[in-house]
């Protein structure tokens, strides 16, 4: 990620100078297998997430609720509780039982406050590459792993199931994606590591993407040249422009096939990492019942795991085993709106391709184990 480990180093220390945490350690219940289970996370990560909510937990008002106070519920307590529920999208009697000692009265009160308050974390733990060192290096690995120079992350859209009722017709179909299920769906932008750098929106599922790009922070930021001269790597369902690198549509040379192969092979590195989020937080695989016109505690809970995930990867957290095949990017759903190519983007590609990937160009073979290990 862009910041760098002295800014972990600080953090941690503030959070040790707010004293120490309650003495009755809910962690202390668990050996390392179980925890693992239980949360998908290992003890020092888990101990550092709790570190870090503390001080922000203390002013969130779900914690300061009067069934918390009730509860005299730790901050501990409520982190596992709400890590539990990331880990398997349900709480475990066990967990509610041995982390609250039988004084959970509200747990879906306290995962939303633990959610509001970790997806808040974001401004720490997910950094979009700001200084110019910070995208020189970004974008250095991504043309290692790929031959694709000049870009500073990978773009994709990121679809998580919900159920909607089928009784309010026009509102259910909003949510319908272009593979015919309810999902709602988030901007995600990872780096060639598999470190979320953004994560913006929650949007009804049939949203196409190159309207989540132009009306979010990022796509405005990058198409008014706040970023500079660099790319985003995008699918099919984004409009090649000057910061969005798409692939060609139909490629005519055997230059353009391997630029779209290279294309390909760090476009899948959102797929690995959105499989890994998912494997690790399985919440992430069914959301429950969403309502349009109320999403945020979807997006809350989106961005804690982003956050989570992030978070992990520094703590190099192996995520649990998939159980089948790694879920597929999205396909995107396409705007019905004809639109024209720009023509300074369209030569921009071309000489992209030319420098880079034709016969005798400067570019290395991009390695073939970019992406793993997500």
């Amino acid at each position: 990620m862009a910041f760098a480990l002295p800014v972990w180093l600080a953090l941690h220390e503030e959070l040790l100078a707010h004293g120490a945490p309650d003495s009755a350690d809910p962690l202390d219940d668990f050996d390392d297998d179980a925890l693992f289970q239980a949360f998908h996370l290992t003890r020092p990560c888990i101990a550092f997430v709790a570190d870090a909510v503390r001080v922000r937990m203390k002013n969130n008002a779900a914690f300061r609720s009067p069934a918390a106070a009730a509860a005299a519920v730790s901050v501990d307590a409520a982190v596992l509780v709400a890590l539990n529920y990331y880990a398997h999208g349900a709480s475990s009697a066990d967990v509610l039982q041995r982390v609250g000692r039988g004084r959970l009265a509200d747990p879906p009160a306290l995962i939303c406050g633990v959610s509001e308050v970790v997806a808040g974390m974001a401004d720490q733990f997910i950094s979009f590459p700001l200084l110019r060192d910070a995208k020189l290096h970004v974008a250095s690995q991504i043309k290692e792993a790929c031959g694709i120079p000049h870009a500073i992350g990978v773009l994709a859209p990121a679809h998580f199931r919900i159920r909607a009722s089928p009784y309010e017709k026009e509102a259910f179909r909003s949510f319908v994606n272009s593979l015919g299920y309810t999902t709602v769906v988030s901007q995600v932008i990872c780096d060639s590591e598999g470190n979320v750098l953004s994560v913006e929106k929650c949007c009804v599922g049939g949203t196409c993407e190159q309207e989540m790009w132009e009306t979010s922070f990022k796509g405005r930021e990058m198409e008014e040249e706040l970023h500079g001269p660099y790319w985003v790597i995008g699918g099919k369902g984004y409009h090649l422009s000057k910061h969005v690198m798409t692939p060609v549509s139909e490629p005519a040379n055997d230059n353009e096939v391997r630029f779209n192969e290279a294309h390909a092979k760090i476009h899948d590195v959102m797929r690995t990492t959105l499989g890994s989020m998912k494997r690790r937080f399985r919440c992430l695989m069914q959301l429950g019942f969403a309502q349009e016109c109320s999403l945020d505690k979807k997006a809350d809970v989106i961005k804690a795991c982003s956050v989570l995930h992030n978070i992990a990867k520094k703590f190099s957290v192996p995520a649990p085993p998939a159980a089948g095949k790694i879920e597929p990017l999205h396909p995107g759903n396409q705007n019905s709106v004809p639109f024209n190519i720009d023509p300074e983007a369209l030569q921009a590609r071309q000489e992209l391709i030319q420098r880079n990937f034709s016969v005798g160009s400067a570019s290395k073979d991009p390695p073939s184990n970019a992406g793993e290990n997500l």
